[in-house]
């Protein structure tokens, strides 16, 4: 028989059985699981052991791979360069350019009879140079754009991989613990699973303490689930744990699991609907059609099955669940609207861009038109000419004109200018410990103008160690000898510390002798353990002879609780339970204490208060944490005073009267230092206009203790530091609901919320993000660690998660992961923000000044000479330099700390501000003094011929090449300009610490001078002399003085009209949301493929469902009325896996998807390969 590393070959049980055995829940579960023998049974089919794993050997692992499949599911390919190319073409404008183009090649080369005479020959066999040469620019344009799309596809998939490289999980190889990779995860592994993970596989419970698993992403279900071996031993890929802790075996990964299984379903259905695009496309008519006469009854047809699903609940929290999108809307309940908040960024952008679109439209149109008139009027009217063919292409080249000024006008430059400032951001503050989820949060962040930070870990080390301690009435503050506390109090203390702290948190000796212990697992019982080493004794022994099997019951920690307990069998028969936990919390359910020598004492009211004065507050006001250690005995016979006596077991369920008329032990202080840096950080948030608030679960002398030593309360100033419940009294009504207005009243001066539940600080991030107060709107980011802090970090504008101490929950909730857990990471992440806000700014202001400058020159020049003095091609190519190269060239400026030493700028601070708009139209100014008067008395002033109303085959003169080349000139020294726009005066400051800058300005200059001297026709240029291009560059560099003069200029005297794009997110989040990836049945938009695809393929779904039930049926026995649930319901949780579980091209980044849209549109945004994100606009 054939055998792998010592152990047959063929497994016990096969891959279809697992497969089955998964799909039962409940009291069915249990059943299945007896049928092959127990959880035990199944280990041994499986050759692994529940205490010691898989032995880890790679040969053993790969064999259990090829069985049972890997813990991974295969991406969708990417697309291709020729797809991204397709898609650049589909571009209105440039199609509207290359139909132009073509029109005009073909009437170049058809010549009627009768003109043969009279054009000479030469000039007419040129005409079919423009038409190419402009096919050939768009062409240049394609390329351009479809490499961004490229290398931005490329770097998000990089990206994608890195988070997904990020979640490991602890499993038990060779009876040791280790943090493996998700994906190297096999069927047999025992994981041990604890509060706030995200389960990479399906699994059977081995053994479990209060263990409860949201499981709304696959059931839509919000209520947690409880899990025990005995009742529902069945764990599934995908769900989170809630509370509680347990060990698992795998039993199913990848695409066998129960998520996997809804994936490959998914996949199938996008292969199978490849085919029915083009019909959906009519369908959509129809459905237009129809939806007007019948209302909405339709709905079903078009998949959107989220109608009759309820909105969520906003502060549960499966909302967190989705944990894709951004910053979601709370639920509106109507079920109106579901639209989601655009970024801020993102906002300004979106409405600037239609402004700017429909002023270039109306121009292009007025040119088209205008000189079409001029023409008729003159031809026919004036020279009485009759109809002749070759007018058509007269008629063609003024339709160029137009389409050319549109182009320039709409600033495509925008989107392109975002996304490469986005992307290089993102790529560098990979550097910087900040690792960005979504992209758009990245910018965010440059406007926050408050922070709520957590206080462990985040502004301090998370290193923590018991400095202080009480025990029999004895105040240490250094270690205490063991041999000075009474031994029945020291033994019971060190078995309180052991047994009750979960068995995941260790202190491990250092690698290298001279650093500190490593601390693994939860930081405050790592302390209590090092207070157990400190005394000389080993904690390992203890657990040794209590291994997790035996307890009785354990009490986890959590929110509400603030303690975990746990009981254990008493070694004379009868139970003994151990308490830890905050210490007012405990002291209040002590009846007893040990006071000195050891001996019992009642714990009265009296020697409560004064525990509290002398000792808790005193450590307290050191920045102490204090907890307090405490037990219970239950005995079958004679029971002392602190004892119960109990006949048969207690009822563990009533936790009460369990936890309950306890003895206290000890209480000590742990200290958790700040860390060194965090200080300083919060000192530049201060000066950079951003508030930092500290919200805690600790103590209020603790946290105030705490935020005086940050910075962020000083002495004598008037600043609140509460605790939850005062501020859940300031804030609510009689009724008990959150009123705005209240809240309004407390957050501007609140600095410290102490003792908060994680929905206080949900209540405080909605309530600055909805309030009104400040002018302009406060922008809000969070720092969260447990999986509590789910909803307040998605709600904020930005959440930040902790790499190292987060929760799954947390990290999946999160837009940013600081992977050093650092405050002062938080500050770069602003820095940065603010960069990527002001590269665009500067993009902007230049694009603008060039957008104003040819719109109006094509204008003015259509009407007073009949002819634009800029050709298409030459318009094209000022839009090739202004927009593709400018934006990189900008986009790629590094931040300084000047960035922070300017207030944010809030949701409603215009994007061009007055100063920008100073610069543009001052320079706008310039530009078109000089080319209008070259124009009309240039050829005089240069002697040379003119080129106004030269015949419509003449070559091209050398006057309108000057023209040509010095708003080139003229551009390009603007973008030195451009690079400040705050009014600053050295436009050169910092110019060499950007090689792109510089590199992209030399090549466009060397580009330009082959052009002026061998573009000939194709360009419309003629060579010019010497004299001539030191004319144009001295107008060039005229522009660097002329700005110099615009600066001068007092701001404040320009009126505040001139400032664009202001005005609050929500007023044109309904605009015409470019490039939001949306596919409403009724716009006329052409929606794009994968969204029609998904929609036939959700309505295709739903006839499937059979192949579901299975999945489905499960689910009814528990939920009895609710398992109607359509498959709809069940996908529609579905993102939270395909985070961890498709690794594919989808990115969240920028699509941002508001949870209760139809799940067609989450889902195509997850599975179809649409990376190509517009990230802005």
């Amino acid at each position: 028989m054939a055998t792998i590393d010592g152990r047959p070959a063929q497994y016990g049980i096969t891959l279809k059985q697992l497969r089955d055995l998964m799909e039962h829940r409940g009291r069915e579960g249990v059943n299945k699981v007896t049928e092959y023998g127990g959880v035990q049974e199944i280990c041994k089919k499986l050759y692994t052991s529940p205490s010691e794993g898989l032995s880890g050997s790679q040969v053993d692992l790969e064999h259990r791979r090829e069985t049972f499949g890997s813990n991974s599911i295969p991406p969708k390919p990417p697309k291709t360069f020729l797809q991204l190319v397709w898609e650049a073409l589909q571009d209105i404008t440039l199609i509207i350019l290359e139909v132009a183009a073509i029109v005009s090649l073909a009437l170049s080369f058809y010549r009627p009879q009768q003109e043969e005479l009279v054009f000479d020959d030469d000039e007419t066999s040129h005409g079919w140079i423009e038409g190419l040469a402009i096919l050939i620019s768009v062409i240049v344009v394609v390329l351009v754009t479809a490499f961004n799309d490229y290398t931005k596809e490329r770097q998000f998939r990089g990206l994608q991989s890195r988070i997904e490289g990020e979640h490991r999980f602890a499993v038990i190889r060779q009876a040791e613990v280790k943090q493996v990779s998700v994906s190297d995860i096999v069927v047999g592994d025992i994981c041990q699973i604890k509060y706030g993970d995200l389960l990479p596989a399906d699994g059977i419970l081995i053994q479990s303490n209060d263990l409860k698993v949201d499981e709304s992403s696959l059931t839509g279900e919000s209520d947690h689930v409880k899990k025990g071996e005995h009742f529902d031993p069945m764990v599934l890929s995908g769900t989170h744990v809630m509370e509680g802790s347990g060990k698992m075996l795998v039993t199913a990964v990848g695409v066998n699991s129960q998520a996997g299984i809804i994936f490959t379903l998914l996949g199938a259905a996008v292969d199978e609907q490849e085919a029915e695009i083009k019909k959906m496309k009519k369908e959509a008519k129809k459905q237009r059609k129809k939806k007007s006469l019948t209302g909405a009854d339709d709905d079903n047809v078009t998949g959107n099955s989220h109608m009759n699903s309820p909105a969520p609940v906003p502060n549960k929290l499966n909302e967190s669940q989705d944990a894709k999108e951004n910053h979601v809307a709370s639920a509106p309940s109507s079920g109106d609207s579901h639209k989601k908040e655009k970024s801020v960024l993102q906002a300004k952008l979106t409405k600037l861009a239609i402004q700017i679109g429909y002023a270039g439209s109306t121009i292009a149109v007025l040119t088209v038109v205008i000189l079409i008139i001029q023409f008729c009027v003159k031809t026919y009217v004036v020279e009485g000419k009759s109809w002749e063919k070759n007018h058509a292409s007269h008629l063609v080249r003024h339709l160029i004109i137009g389409v050319t000024v549109l182009v320039v006008a709409v600033p495509e430059g925008l989107p392109l200018a975002v996304t490469l400032s986005l992307a290089y951001s993102v790529k560098k503050m990979m550097k910087d410990n900040n690792l960005v989820r979504h992209l758009d949060a990245c910018e965010t962040m440059g406007n926050a103008t408050a922070i709520c930070s957590d206080k462990t870990g985040t502004l301090t080390t998370n290193r923590m160690t018991v400095v202080q301690s009480y025990i029999c009435e004895q105040l240490c503050k250094s270690m205490p000898k063991f041999s000075d506390i009474p031994a029945h109090v020291g033994n019971a203390i060190l078995q309180g510390i052991a047994v009750n702290c979960a068995y995941t948190s260790r202190v491990m000796p250092p690698e290298d002798p001279t650093e500190l212990p490593k601390q693994v697992g939860n930081k405050t019982e790592c302390a209590l353990l090092g207070f157990v080493l400190g005394l000389g004794k080993n904690y390992q022994t203890i657990r040794d002879d209590y291994p997790e099997e035996s307890f009785t019951r354990v009490y986890t920690f959590n929110s509400v609780r603030k303690s975990m307990s746990t009981v254990i069998p008493r070694p004379g028969g009868g139970y003994r339970l151990f308490t830890k936990g905050a210490s007012e919390m405990i002291l209040n359910k002590c009846a007893f204490i040990y006071g000195h020598d050891g001996r019992l004492e009642k714990f009265t009211r009296d020697m409560q208060e004064r525990l509290l004065k002398q000792v808790i507050e005193p450590m307290a006001c050191d920045g102490l944490r204090t907890i307090c250690i405490a037990f219970r005995e239950f005995v079958p016979g004679k029971a002392e005073i602190n004892q119960v006596h109990i006949e048969n077991e207690p009822n563990w369920e009533d936790e009460d009267n369990i936890v309950n008329n306890l003895t206290c032990l000890c209480v000590v202080g742990i200290e958790d230092p700040v860390r060194p840096e965090v200080p300083d950080a919060i000192r530049k948030c201060q000066k950079a206009g951003i508030t930092v608030r500290m919200v805690t679960g600790d103590n209020l002398n603790t946290a105030r203790s705490i935020a005086t030593k940050c910075g962020i309360v000083k002495p004598n100033e008037d600043f609140l530091v509460i605790e939850g419940k005062e501020f859940n009294r300031r804030i609510r009504d009689s009724t008990g609901e959150v009123q705005q207005h209240l809240l309004d009243k407390v957050w501007p001066k609140l600095r410290v919320l102490a003792r908060s539940s994680p929905t206080d600080k949900y209540t405080l991030v909605k309530g600055i993000i909805d309030s009104k107060v400040t002018e302009n709107r406060e922008v809000v980011a969070v720092t969260g660690d447990g999986t509590n802090d789910g909803p307040a970090l998605k709600k904020a504008d930005v959440g930040f998660a902790m790499g190292i101490a987060g929760t799954d929950v947390a990290k999946e909730a999160s837009d940013i992961i600081l992977t050093d857990d650092n405050f002062s990471s938080i500050v770069k992440a602003v820095m940065w923000g603010r960069n990527v806000y002001d590269s665009i700014a500067k993009f902007l202001q230049f694009q603008l000044t060039v957008n104003v400058v040819a719109v109006v020159v094509a204008f003015i020049g259509a009407c007073a000479v009949q002819d634009s003095p800029l050709k298409a091609v030459q318009m094209l190519w000022v839009n090739l330099i202004m927009d593709t190269l400018a934006s990189l060239a900008l986009a790629t400026e590094l931040p300084t700390n000047d960035l922070l030493l300017r207030k944010p700028y809030g949701r409603t601070k215009p994007l061009i501000s007055r100063t920008m708009m100073k610069n543009i139209l001052g320079q706008a100014v310039y530009q078109l003094t000089v080319i209008f008067a070259l124009l009309f008395v240039g050829d005089k002033m240069l002697d040379i011929e003119s080129g106004r109303g030269a015949d419509l085959n003449a070559g091209p003169t050398q006057h309108f090449t000057v023209i040509f080349n010095s708003f080139v000139m003229m551009t390009l020294f603007n973008e030195f300009n451009a690079r400040k726009i705050h009014g600053q005066r050295n436009v050169f400051e910092g110019i060499f610490t950007n090689p792109i800058f510089y590199t992209i300005w030399i090549g466009t200059c060397v580009a330009q001078i082959v052009i002026i001297q061998y573009g000939k026709m194709a360009f419309s240029t003629r060579s010019l002399t010497l004299e001539q291009w030191l004319w144009c560059l001295f107008f060039g560099l005229g522009t660097l003085l002329w700005g110099q003069l615009v600066t001068t200029v007092p701001t404040r005297k320009i009126p505040k009209i001139l400032s664009w794009g202001r005005g609050h997110p929500e007023e044109y989040t309904e605009a015409i949301a470019i490039g939001e990836e949306k596919f409403d049945v009724d716009s006329d938009k052409k929606p794009r493929a994968g969204q029609i695809l998904w929609i036939r393929g959700l309505t295709r779904l739903q006839t499937q469902i059979r192949v579901v039930n299975a999945f489905r049926q499960g689910l009814d026995a528990r939920y009895g009325e609710h398992s109607n649930t359509s498959l709809a319901e069940v996908l529609r949780k579905q993102t939270s896996l395909s985070k961890r579980l498709s690794q594919t091209s989808s990115i969240e980044y920028a699509d941002n998807i508001p949870d209760e849209l139809t799940i067609p549109e989450i889902d195509v945004e997850r599975l179809s390969s649409h990376s190509h994100t517009e990230t802005a606009v």
